[in-house]
């Protein structure tokens, strides 16, 4: 099937939020289809896992500038319809939210690409719409539904990386260094799991470096960013 016939709406709003000139969307370069050039910038919207992106970007970046677009769904309303094309069953919202330390769980397959120094990573925060049909259980544990499309019902917020630093960035100020993954579950109020790829991520881009251990658990190291002294003014005397 054509790419463009599966396309998300969500996928399509955010491709004409970067790039307003529908004649330079969905274009080739060399080997590549790219979602977007603008001002000879080459732009990718990811709505799937990076993964997937790995070899087509590696091989884009040596040529060119490129932006990734990855949105993450802060929230979700899901809209489930009684057939395709039919009226809805029903509509309510996800108990899933995810916030910027999820960019972690998908950045674990890309860190031997980003970061780049012709390569920049935006993080678009929305939420979403998703509506899904019935589908026939191929398996015991398969879903009964299929996603339809996804769409984009607000953006919340943006963030962009292009250094490891700005990874850096997401950790909380009290965290110590040295450090455990726990502390910083802790600290960000994330799951343990999430908080040893964001760890995995941080090293690998050389953002913290490992530390040794504190009894079973790996300890990390981090340079907190230095801040300019606040210089005091003298109050003026009063004539």
């Amino acid at each position: 099937k054509d790419a463009l016939a599966m396309e998300t709406s969500l996928h399509r709003q955010l491709k004409a939020r970067y790039c307003v000139v529908e004649a330079d969307r969905e274009v080739w370069v060399g080997d590549f289809r790219v979602d977007a050039v603008v001002e000879g910038r080459l732009i990718e919207v990811q709505q799937a896992s990076l993964a997937a992106l790995r070899t087509k970007i590696r091989t884009l970046v040596e040529t060119h500038d490129v932006l990734v677009v990855k949105p993450l769904a802060a929230s979700t309303r899901i809209v489930r319809y009684e057939s395709a094309g039919g009226p809805v069953a029903w509509a309510r919202k996800s108990p899933t939210k995810r916030g910027w330390w999820h960019l972690f769980d998908d950045l674990v397959h890309f860190v031997r690409v980003f970061p780049h120094p012709r390569l920049t990573l935006e993080v678009v925060l929305l939420d979403q719409e998703e509506h899904r049909i019935p589908a026939p259980k191929r398996r015991q544990r398969s879903k009964d539904y299929r996603t339809q499309d996804r769409l984009v019902l607000e953006v919340r917020d943006v963030k962009t990386f292009r250094t490891a630093g700005d990874l850096l960035a997401l950790l909380p100020i009290e965290l110590p260094s040295p450090f455990s993954t726990a502390e910083l579950a802790k600290l960000a109020h994330i799951p343990r799991w999430l908080a040893q790829k964001a760890a995995y991520c941080l090293r690998h881009t050389g953002a913290i470096t490992a530390a040794g251990k504190r009894g079973h658990a790996c300890l990390y190291t981090w340079e907190r960013p230095r801040l300019k002294p606040v210089r005091k003014r003298t109050p003026r005397k009063a004539a």
